[in-house]
């Protein structure tokens, strides 16, 4: 029996606000008396919003009314009703997840309607949300290859490279539209970023600076520059010392080399088609950046791909929910049930074989992804494990485990294969009695995913789980 939903994706970016509704289509593909096991068969974005520039009091503090404000408009210019959206997703992206009320406004928001997945993104996991949202992770995963993405807003550009549809690597750019700002269409310069001084400073382009009718030719010269940190990203060129500054806090480790790279943002639009009206229409740069990005690119003959999504790749974004039961075979060591938006790490099977020291350095940096400002938060680690897998080869999982995750209060294991006991007890063995532990398996689970996990059930040898899924248009 089929089941149709409303969600509701928001995005509050660096720049812009936008709003997403989306009909969702749900089917349980469980058949008789087992446990539901509710698919996605179909969904439709049916209303978007106009994008709004987001409401700020200052450069530290998000307008919190004029964001409820915002979004209740357009509640009603669309037609839907609160009680009518089941669920759906709030996520702060960009330069505004560091301010300093970030947190406060997805309380807010996260009231609104339904079950919402709520998360404030650093620039790695919007990096992988917005290239999953874009269909590059599926052009990848379909067509068996590699694929960078650049996701470009107003303040940052968010960088991920997949490898036939698993993420590889991600890293973020102080390069956006919204970087320099203009008061009119006199081209006044009422905003220039930080950074960018030293570099217009070293352009010497004389014309821009706060206060002064920005010249046509020095704009462009500028984010010519800025392109050109696009294809030392790619290493198609020389890193330079103006592109390690404008890395946000760390570099891709990787050099992989791809055929195919991908954009989405705002800016992308104008990468993939060119401008015919007011190139000032924002009153950034925006516009002018996508037409020079575009014409490097051409210039090297790379492979530029549009795989669906450019400036809803993340807003897009919606909780879709299938509920599971855990298998059996568990181990968990907590009172502290229910967990509740829990973000998903997942290790491949290539990861899972490492060893140990490569291991321990490939979890952390996944871990990195789920940083706000430096501070951690619970996560779920999804693993596949293998099937009838060894005691030794258990034993040496776990040990890799702790050896990566030794200093977390909260330990949460997903594991796909029926490992979860032995794979639990190996842990309570390393770790002190105060520490929290739940070693669940028979879920499977992805990048991207939240879990919801409830109080233990059937004499407590199951556990219910609530995947949820940022349902993405591609």
């Amino acid at each position: 029996m089929k089941e149709e939903i409303i969600s509701v994706g928001i995005d509050i970016g660096t720049s812009t606000t936008q709003l997403v509704f989306t009909k969702i289509i749900l089917e349980n593909m469980a058949s008789g008396a087992r446990v539901p096991q509710i698919k996605i068969v179909g969904k439709e974005v049916f209303y978007r919003s106009k994008i709004y520039l987001t409401p700020l009091i200052n450069q530290n503090i998000i307008d919190t009314e004029k964001i409820k404000k915002l979004i209740q408009f357009e509640y009603e210019k669309s037609g839907i009703k609160v009680k009518d959206v089941a669920t759906g997703a709030v996520i702060i992206t960009g330069e505004t997840a560091r301010k300093e009320n970030a947190k406060e406004v997805l309380n807010a928001l996260s009231g609104l309607a339904g079950d919402f997945v709520v998360a404030t993104a650093g620039p790695d996991l919007e990096s992988v949300i917005a290239g999953k949202g874009s269909g590059a992770m599926g052009f990848s995963e379909k067509n068996n290859t590699t694929i960078y993405h650049f996701d470009i807003g107003g303040g940052t550009t968010n960088i991920s490279l997949f490898d036939k549809g698993e993420v590889i690597d991600t890293t973020c750019l102080d390069i956006g539209g919204h970087l320099i700002t203009f008061k009119d269409e006199n081209l006044e310069i009422n905003y220039i970023y930080e950074k960018y001084l030293k570099l217009i400073k070293n352009l010497g382009l004389k014309s821009l600076k706060v206060g002064s009718i920005a010249n046509l030719k020095d704009l462009k010269i500028l984010c010519k520059y800025l392109a050109h940190m696009f294809l030392q990203t790619l290493n198609l060129e020389q890193k330079s010392s103006e592109y390690k500054e404008l890395i946000t806090y760390k570099d891709l480790s990787n050099s992989f080399m791809s055929e195919y790279v991908s954009f989405s943002g705002g800016v992308a639009d104008y990468i993939y088609k060119e401008s015919k009206g007011d190139k000032f229409l924002y009153k950034d740069i925006g516009i002018i950046l996508g037409e020079e990005i575009s014409q490097i690119f051409k210039n090297k003959d790379i492979k530029i791909i549009n795989p669906g999504e450019t400036i809803g790749a993340t807003v897009i974004g919606a909780g879709s929910h299938t509920t599971e039961i855990s298998g059996s075979t568990i181990t968990y060591r907590t009172n502290s049930f229910p967990f509740k938006n829990i973000p998903v790490i997942k290790l491949t099977p290539a990861d899972e074989l490492l060893e140990k020291s490569e291991f321990s350095k490939k979890l952390s940096k996944k871990i990195d992804w789920f940083k706000i400002n430096g501070d951690d938060q619970v996560v779920a680690i999804g693993i596949t494990g293998k099937k009838n897998m060894k005691y030794s080869e258990i034993s040496n999982l776990y040990k890799k485990l702790y050896a990566a995750l030794f200093n977390y209060k909260k330990i949460i294991i997903v594991a796909e294969h029926d490992i979860g006991k032995t794979l639990g007890q190996g842990l309570i063995l390393q770790y002190p009695k105060e520490t929290e532990i739940i070693c669940i398996d028979g879920i499977k689970l992805t990048d991207g995913d939240y879990i919801d996990l409830g109080s233990p059930l059937g004499n407590g040898s199951v556990l219910p789980v609530i995947v949820k899924t940022l349902v993405l248009n591609y």
